[in-house]
């Protein structure tokens, strides 16, 4: 009922737009009142006139637009329907009177000929009109909802005032979102913008007031508490300069998603969120071959292990992006497994979707998986992954990285997978680490295996990945909500970050450009200091780093560097025709004896009595270039590691994040 009501108001309004327009053209034409003989002729066309511009409206869906949201692209269609109402007057007015002569009717010519200044401006005042109106009640309906949220604030309620960083295509989205949304939770008093043409306009009502610079100033002038960062893409350094104004001004900082969560169509630009790390960091999103990895992907069995790991759950919702016959989610751990089995379910409803519980060390139930499934595609994301716990369990290390490794590239070629993708770590050159020995030895055996395989066998290997289970983000931020101190290693650690999405979008990029024994490694950017990263999460969190919470370095742990390596000297790495992705060629060594190498270290796990060192000692020989210390008071970890935490390792303390 209320709709036909606002439809029949909507054609009344029209219809009365028209016969007004119409009204002023003949007063316009004659300069005043129009003769008799026109009068009559403006009484006798108006109801056709108004029947016509309404029907070819409705014809040309005018009427399916919401007034309140008329914009500048509708406008094209309204000049058309216009234009065509205009165009049947100019063929009646010359043949209607010959019209109705051929059926014998006698036509007064002054009546049927109307003037073509008339024609002429009604057509003109008809479309200002038709367009006014709507225009009009858009500015109604926005001053309306503006007024609400300046009464809101004025009741003492929760909306904030906000200062908007970013007057450009942006800003104008936010600004348009929050005038036409009474849910938005602040009120706008205004644009900062550093474009000297923009300063002093007005924007959508907003007044850009001015450059960055001026923003405490203007903070403290217009009682703001809240600066929103409405730049779509901006660079990293841009806001962190942006968030020490505002922490210098006691202001809280949000910001617009980023351009390549926009564009995914994942997230509207309307849903401001508080600034993360990731934003500081300053990654670009990442552009992809969709055509190349949709070969690679679609209609194939695809299986992720340690899919319910950080990297691994972001490989299987980028796989299944690309529409695989099946996707395989392997983990030995059941509740994330669930979850990201659970989550993908919900998001892709046609995709078959298969969650298995096994380990990757466990031979027998590998064999299983594969011989019934048969994989055309695998990503081995599945490792133990934190540097410290492996330095105490180094045969865990052993049994997962590197036989578990060997297990599912022995399968992937035993089963005619068309290719086995590794995914590998920075850690893995030049290894201080069990960890990074235990996965440099994997990229030398699945490199050798790829030798005498038709299967294409590609190792990618990468830096540090934010917000990862265990990593530095979620420790940090645990360590800022008990009130501090923030446990940093060295003042001087420096690690390659970049984010879970960008790196499994290259893994996939880079899987499509391998022939076999290549390794890829993912271009990190530029180093940072743990000791700034943890500053930023601090000041994010709304406290001031060395004041509010406290940062204290603990010293190294055993098998950490101060600087991570891309890749080995030996390796030549090269640019792809990707910008992101580089590639290392690696001299394959002799599998034979690798494969006694690495029996030898797997006997020596599951032997009786072999301590860490004697492993070390194993790892050292496999891995040339590993130079590994024994942890303090370890003892004998291998056969069986301990619950509990050996002396000299402490929980708090964290440098970077590690791969998953």
């Amino acid at each position: 009922m209320k709709f036909l009501r606002t439809r029949m108001l909507q054609l009344l309004v029209d219809g009365l737009v028209v016969v007004l327009a119409l009204a002023a053209a003949y007063l316009i034409r004659f300069e005043g009142s129009p003769p008799r003989p026109y009068i009559k002729q403006l009484l006798l066309i108006a109801p056709y006139l108004m029947l016509l511009r309404i029907g070819l409206m409705a014809w040309l869906g005018i009427y399916r637009l919401v007034w309140r949201y008329v914009s500048l692209r509708d406008l094209p269609r309204i000049i058309l329907s216009m234009a065509a109402g205009s165009a049947v007057l100019v063929a009646a007015r010359f043949g209607i009177v010959p019209l109705f002569k051929a059926f014998g009717f006698v036509v007064n010519p002054t009546y049927a000929s109307v003037p073509f200044g008339v024609l002429t401006a009604e057509l003109v005042l008809s479309t200002v009109g038709i367009i006014s109106v709507r225009s009009l009640w858009r500015l109604l309906k926005e001053e309306e909802v503006k007024r609400a949220h300046n009464g809101h604030a004025a009741g003492g309620g929760s909306k904030k005032k906000a200062l908007l960083i970013g007057a450009g295509s942006a800003g104008v989205m936010v600004a348009r979102e929050v005038t036409s949304n009474p849910d938005v939770g602040f009120q706008v008093l205004g644009f900062l913008d550093d474009d000297t043409d923009k300063q002093g306009r007005v924007v959508l009502g907003y007044k850009v007031l001015g450059g960055t610079e001026r923003l405490g100033e203007l903070a403290t002038e217009l009682g703001a508490e809240l600066v929103v960062i409405t730049m779509a893409n901006v660079p990293a350094r841009t806001i962190r300069h942006i968030v020490e104004l505002a922490e210098a001004a006691d202001l809280r900082v949000q910001i617009i998603p980023g351009l390549y969560e926009i564009l995914s169509g994942r997230i509207n630009i309307s849903k401001i969120r508080n600034v993360a790390i990731e934003d500081l960091l300053g990654r670009e999103p990442v552009h992809l071959d969709e055509t190349m990895i949709g070969a690679f992907i679609q209609d194939k069995v695809v299986l992720v292990t340690g899919a319910g790991g950080s990297i691994g759950s972001e490989m299987c919702r980028q796989v299944c992006h690309f529409g695989p016959r099946r996707l395989v989610l392997l983990d030995q751990a059941e509740n994330p497994l669930f979850h990201i089995h659970r989550e993908l379910l919900a998001a892709y409803h046609d995709l078959e979707l298969l969650p298995v519980v096994g380990n990757v060390s466990n031979p027998d139930r590998m064999k299983q998986v594969m011989g019934e499934l048969r994989p055309e595609v695998v990503f081995h994301a599945a490792a133990h992954k934190h540097v410290p716990l492996m330095e105490l369990n180094p045969g865990e290390a052993i049994r997962n990285n590197v036989r578990g490794s060997r297990t599912m590239a022995d399968l992937a070629h035993e089963f005619n997978a068309e290719a086995f993708v590794m995914i590998s770590t920075d850690k893995a050159v030049n290894p201080t680490s069990v960890m990074g020995a235990t996965k440099r030895l994997a990229e030398m055996y699945v490199q050798a295996l790829s030798a005498t395989s038709k299967t294409r066998f590609i190792t990618v290997r990468f830096g540090n990945v934010l917000a990862s289970e265990g990593s530095v983000v979620p420790l940090f931020k645990e360590q800022i909500a008990r009130g501090g101190p923030v446990m940093v290693t060295h003042p001087d650690m420096k690690r390659y970050f970049m984010t879970i999405p960008e790196a499994s979008q290259l893994v996939l990029q880079a899987s499509t450009m391998g022939q076999g024994g290549e390794i890829f490694i993912l271009e990190m950017g530029e180093p940072i200091l743990i000791v700034n990263l943890a500053r930023d999460l601090i000041r994010l969190s709304g406290y001031r780093p060395d004041e509010d919470i406290k940062i204290e370095f603990s010293g190294m742990r055993p098998g950490e560097k101060l600087y991570e390596e891309i890749n080995l000297s030996e390796e030549n790495a090269t640019k792809t025709k990707h910008p992101r992705i580089w590639i290392g060629k690696c001299t394959v060594g002799d599998k034979d004896a690798l494969v006694r190498e690495i029996e030898g270290l797997v006997d020596a796990v599951v032997g009786e009595g072999v301590d860490s060192r004697e492993i070390r000692r194993r790892l050292t020989m496999a891995v040339p270039e590993y130079q590994g210390a024994e942890p303090k008071s370890v003892g004998n970890l291998a056969a069986n590691p301990p619950a509990v935490a050996a002396a000299g390792y402490r929980e708090p303390t964290a440098t970077a994040a590690d791969p998953a």
